[in-house]
């Protein structure tokens, strides 16, 4: 598409449903302010399924992107949707594993943990011990619960939604205001939550096999998302393996590697063509 005179990368980004990073990894030289009237944009749009039951919800912390699938009727064709997130940073992990939820609240008041109340009075911007519903509460107008120990962990909305797409909360998985609303009507107290940390996924798409690659934090980054940090080729091993025998393609070894050091976020064709094209002939 391309971009109006007003238009930004994160406006541009809210209305398509897509996170920051994602927006600025798929327009690495498109100013993310200004993007000029008539400039090209990229709508990263494709998504290649997380490897997870799929049912309930399913978050993968290194793309930051959530996944839920409604319940259906026999018969009926299952569907998926999928929103943009942030996640926890480095400090402050969102916690990874089986989970569900266990309370929903619509308005809430935000209890700072003592964890946060330490951290802002320290930055010199002490937080009060209870913030009241309003356009000043971080959580938004909906919460949902987690029932990870300790009670703290959430998925809620924002009154910052410039922030979405990016590793900044302090383990709760953060939503656009209209997102979290639309999860909210729709997902009861006690359904699935799965938190998997999948830096690369595998997939087929009409005889080809594709593969979508994110980029990991470092070990040693302070609170940074490092955009440029490759995931290791072992998480390309292991995502193939999974998927590898539900079709007949090859793995054409150089362009994997090209997109795993890419890491764009966006799903590429890995398969070798020449042989995709020759089975299919046979078939």
């Amino acid at each position: 598409m391309k971009a109006d005179r007003d238009d930004t990368l994160l406006g541009l980004g809210r209305r398509y449903g897509i996170g920051y990073e994602e927006m600025r990894r798929a327009n690495p030289s498109v100013d993310v302010w200004l993007p000029g009237a008539g400039t090209e944009i990229v709508i990263p749009s494709r998504y290649v399924l997380p490897d997870a039951p799929r049912e309930g919800i399913v978050v993968n912390i290194a793309e930051m992107r959530l996944y839920y699938y409604p319940e259906t009727e026999d018969g009926d064709t299952p569907q998926v949707e999928t929103y943009p997130i942030s996640v926890g940073r480095m400090d402050w992990n969102t916690p990874l594993g089986q989970s569900r939820i266990t309370e929903k609240t619509e308005d809430p008041y935000w209890f700072p943990p003592e964890s946060i109340l330490t951290e802002r009075a320290e930055q010199g911007r002490p937080l009060p011990d209870a913030v009241p519903p309003g356009p000043e509460n971080p959580l938004g107008r909906h919460k949902m619960r987690l029932d990870i120990p300790g009670g703290a962990y959430l998925i809620h909305g924002t009154n910052e939604p410039r922030g979405i797409g990016m590793r900044v909360t302090h383990g709760c998985i953060r939503m656009f205001p209209e997102d979290v609303e639309s999860l909210f009507n729709r997902v009861s107290s006690g359904a699935s939550v799965r938190i998997v940390n999948q830096p690369v996924k595998a997939g087929w798409a009409i005889g080809e096999l594709l593969i979508e690659a994110h980029p990991v934090l470092p070990p040693e980054a302070e609170n940074a998302y490092d955009p440029m940090k490759s995931p290791p080729m072992r998480n390309a091993v292991e995502a193939i393996s999974a998927v590898i025998d539900r079709g007949a393609a090859r793995v054409d070894h150089q362009r994997l590697v090209r997109v795993m050091d890419a890491a764009s976020g966006m799903p590429a064709a890995i398969s070798r063509r020449n042989e995709v094209s020759s089975i299919a002939r046979e078939r």
